[in-house]
């Protein structure tokens, strides 16, 4: 248990530049305060103590504003970032290294029994406000931008923008950390190519109308 609670803490100092002291860690960190709480609440959720487990999740959200179903199976190296507003639904499985930021949604789309909510490959980063919803796996190594909403798989090595979630970068070089202030954005790149079409068409016009007047010139001389 302290080994995995020392990798926890290390986790976030690779994480987090802010991070100082492992003492400022263990006593402020409240994505790490969820983390720990979700681990007792799913040792009684397995134990099908169900009711003793949602009551320790139901703390936790109260004191750490973050929801984790006790349900939930979460990988080694988890790091939620701020996290106030972070839900995980109950049939979510999480790989290891994730990261998740504040305002991130693992949730289902309706009233389906089973699993319903998304499966987290390993090396995934979830940007802020986004919405993973559904019962579909995120690729391993992929990053999903700031206020996405994913409906559908996402494979391995992809970078996902947009809403609805489009994939933008895919099977390239292996993903890295999501930089969130350089995002390709396709609808910019879908207008910008509609300026390039409008160009050309415009400079094809201007051509049809040099030759048009060139003939018309030529006429009115022969007159």
């Amino acid at each position: 248990m302290f080994k995995s609670m020392k990798e926890d803490i290390e986790t976030i100092f690779e994480n987090d530049p802010a991070a100082r002291s492992w003492f400022e860690v263990a006593f402020t960190y409240s994505g790490l305060h969820a983390l720990w709480a979700h681990r007792v609440a799913h040792f009684f959720y397995k134990r099908k103590w169900f009711t003793t487990a949602r009551v320790i999740s139901q703390f936790s959200r109260f004191m750490t504003g973050i929801e984790i179903h006790p349900g939930a199976v979460i990988g080694r190296r988890f790091f939620i970032d701020h996290g106030m507003g972070v839900i995980i639904g109950e049939t979510c499985e999480i790989g290891d290294d994730v990261v998740l930021y504040q305002g991130v949604t693992l949730g289902g789309t309706g009233k389906e029994k089973g699993k319903r909510h998304p499966t987290i490959g390993n090396n995934v980063v979830i940007g802020s406000g986004a919405k993973v919803l559904g019962s579909f796996t995120v690729g391993d190594n992929s990053n999903v931008g700031s206020n996405a909403v994913v409906l559908r798989e996402v494979p391995p090595n992809c970078t996902v923008v947009g809403n609805p979630g489009r994939i933008v970068k895919r099977d390239g070089v292996r993903v890295g950390r999501l930089d969130h202030n350089n995002l390709p954005d396709p609808v910019i790149d879908m207008f910008r190519q509609m300026q390039d079409q409008l160009d050309d068409l415009k400079q094809q016009v201007r051509e049809l109308q040099t030759q048009n007047g060139g003939v018309q010139n030529h006429g009115a001389k022969n007159l």
